[in-house]
């Protein structure tokens, strides 16, 4: 396995980093560090022979946590905020539909399964599970769970 990031690397976190029971000191689920932060690599090794995970120092928050090479991206790269990240409840702002066909009705819940992030078009789109179908959704199209839905959006 070839390393992507090495000692001293600048990187940024792309989904909030959660406690997995083995961060001392904070609660199974206990949020850690939040998209979007940038850290320095301080080590690199590897978990079951098969993943490479960095600690990364995050000097805002001075915590050192373990990361994914998944989690990370050059903090010299792009970036674009999302609305939600990664088991995010969320709710349809609009009928979404493929060739006119209706696959989901306003205001039904879904769960966010990915965060799609184009750059070069600066749109934010979400993989999102909703009963029996997983769509790709753009974030205007979304409300977080838990609010109204607006009727005021445009159809996608």
């Amino acid at each position: 396995m070839i390393s992507v990031f090495d000692y001293g690397d600048e990187v940024r976190v792309i989904r909030n980093l959660r406690n997995d029971g083995s961060f001392p000191g904070a609660d199974k689920g206990d949020l850690l560090i939040r998209r979007g932060q940038i850290g320095h690599v301080r080590n690199v090794g590897t978990f079951l022979q098969d993943q490479i995970i960095y600690t990364v120092h995050f000097l805002e928050e001075d915590l050192q946590v373990g990361c994914r090479e998944e989690e990370l991206i050059d903090a010299c790269e792009p970036w674009l905020a999302s609305q939600f990240d990664n088991r995010d409840k969320v709710l349809s702002a609009m009928a979404l539909s493929v060739q006119g066909d209706v696959l989901v009705e306003e205001g039904t819940e879904g769960q966010i399964f990915k965060v799609l992030r184009d750059t070069e078009q600066q749109r934010i789109s979400y993989h999102v599970q909703f009963p029996g179908r997983l769509l790709v959704v753009p974030e205007h199209a979304l409300n977080p769970a838990g609010l109204p839905v607006s009727a005021e959006h445009p159809e996608a």
